[in-house]
């Protein structure tokens, strides 16, 4: 069994309440993203391991919602390191993940650099994005924003 790798960026963000980023909370159309990507979640990529979140307001809220979906949510662990994470603190991250099945739920620009420098691809990471990927091959099995109702 391969490991499996998901970068998710967190769901849209809402920006009219003049909140410092770190406390900046989802928006009406984020608290809709986030369970679609949890239901996405749930049925390709089922039996995660751990989920490791950055500890912004925004990423909490996030895999709070998406996690609601799974039938059964992995451990949680907020990284410190994955807020306003460049590629190198990102790339150390992710290498010391030693689960099968593991969740990151982090922020743009570094999510798209992670995504292309794991795979040599590059892909947008709208809000709420998934990328999946073979940790052992470097394929990306899948990508993309599951859609809104």
């Amino acid at each position: 069994m391969s490991r499996i790798l998901v970068l998710m960026r967190h769901a849209k963000s809402d920006w009219t309440g003049g909140e410092p980023d770190r406390l900046r909370p989802l928006a009406d159309r984020g608290r809709r993203q986030a369970p679609e990507a949890g239901r996405w979640l749930a049925a390709h990529v089922p039996g995660l391991d751990l989920a490791l979140v950055s500890p912004s307001t925004r990423t909490r809220q996030t895999w709070a919602l998406a996690s609601a979906e799974l039938s059964s949510p992995p451990e949680v662990q907020y990284v410190d390191g994955l807020y306003a994470a460049d590629l190198d603190e990102l790339v150390s991250v992710v290498e010391a993940i030693e689960v099968k099945r593991a969740v990151v739920v982090t922020h743009n620009p570094g999510v798209e650099e992670l995504v292309e420098h794991l795979t040599g691809q590059a892909v947008e990471m709208k809000t709420s994005a998934l990328a999946v990927i073979d940790r052992d091959t470097g394929v990306l099995l899948a990508h993309g924003r599951p859609p809104m109702r």
